[in-house]
């Protein structure tokens, strides 16, 4: 297995105007777990996706839509409780508006037990969220639970903290972030909608610093239209600029298609600064869909984007330029 993704599939009501303002609303298929689940399968990596979706026709149809994206769907099991869903409102400056209908959800119900039969110690890369603790107990202890089996079997683990105010609180999530974070390879944490609540940190150098005291043995700390500063233990952080984005539709996902990408290429063998240069590429073009998974890189696209700004291809084998 290249990569293994734990978290909610959510049905996606998206507008393309502000929640206080919008009456239409497109009905797809997102959350952060599938939007990097499909993110990573589109680069030809073998993923799997691990939750369980309500008895319900929208689980039936969020289980299609996972399998004709080429995620691997045999751990996206029906469970008790409704399939999740959010609404979200599209507005181009990133700010954007969630409401969720996810309480007692069927993935909300996941419990360590639900990841006996996966081959954790057989996953490449492990793709955690902080969102897939936060929306209950028992999945706190699934995030916990499967960071220490993939570790301990010489996985690497990424973690994205995800900080959501309207599902959790800074305390409980710090307490999820010191638990993961030795367990990992990668934190990938946005600055300041994460590093300020998480890590009590008002720049990047700070939120790295901070993820290093944690244990975390490199951060990428992602900064929107700034880039992404890396920085790895015992090396000098390098910025990442960012990427010029074709197109900007919508911001809804875009940090969820860099960690998918970012995985994918990780599990395939591409250095860490090379895998965050295809993430972020990912991203960028990944903004001009509207919802979650409303545009996907194809790997051609993310060689092609590279190429234009210079950087060849992201696997380390023809690369051209290097972070400032």
């Amino acid at each position: 297995m290249d990569v293994v993704v734990i978290g909610e599939p959510l049905m996606e009501f998206s507008a393309a105007r502000p929640l206080g303002e919008a009456v239409d609303f497109h009905l797809s298929f997102s959350g952060d777990a599938l939007n990097a689940s499909v993110a990573a399968a589109a680069t030809g990596a073998h993923v799997a996706l691990v939750t369980r979706v309500g008895r319900d026709e929208f689980g039936e149809r969020l289980i299609a839509f996972a399998a004709s994206h080429g995620v691997d769907t045999r751990w996206m099991l029906p469970g008790d409780g409704p399939t999740g869903a959010y609404v979200v409102g599209a507005d181009p400056t990133g700010e954007r508006a969630f409401a969720y209908l996810r309480s007692g959800s069927a993935a909300s119900r996941m419990t360590p037990a639900d990841l006996d039969a996966v081959p954790l110690a057989a996953t490449r890369v492990l793709l955690l969220s902080g969102i897939t603790a936060a929306i209950s107990a028992s999945c706190d202890h699934v995030v916990r639970h499967a960071a220490e089996i993939t570790h301990a079997a010489g996985g690497k683990v990424v973690y994205d903290p995800n900080y959501r105010s309207r599902l959790t609180t800074p305390e409980a999530s710090r307490a999820t972030l010191a638990a993961v974070a030795p367990h990992t390879t990668l934190l990938t944490p946005s600055c300041p909608g994460d590093s300020l609540p998480l890590l009590n940190a008002h720049d990047p150098l700070a939120a790295a610093r901070a993820c290093h005291d944690l244990g975390a043995p490199a951060a990428a700390v992602t900064r929107g239209p700034d880039g992404v500063l890396l920085s790895i233990a015992g090396e000098a952080p390098a910025d990442i600029p960012a990427f010029p984005a074709p197109e900007i539709v919508d911001q809804t996902g875009a940090g969820d298609a860099f960690a998918g990408a970012l995985a994918a290429r990780l599990s395939h063998g591409s250095p860490l600064p090379d895998a965050i240069r295809a993430g972020m590429a990912a991203a960028a073009i990944s903004l001009s869909g509207q919802g979650g998974t409303g545009r996907v890189a194809a790997p051609e696209e993310i060689e092609d984007l590279l190429r234009r700004v210079g950087i060849g291809r992201a696997d380390g084998h023809a690369a051209t330029a290097h972070p400032s």
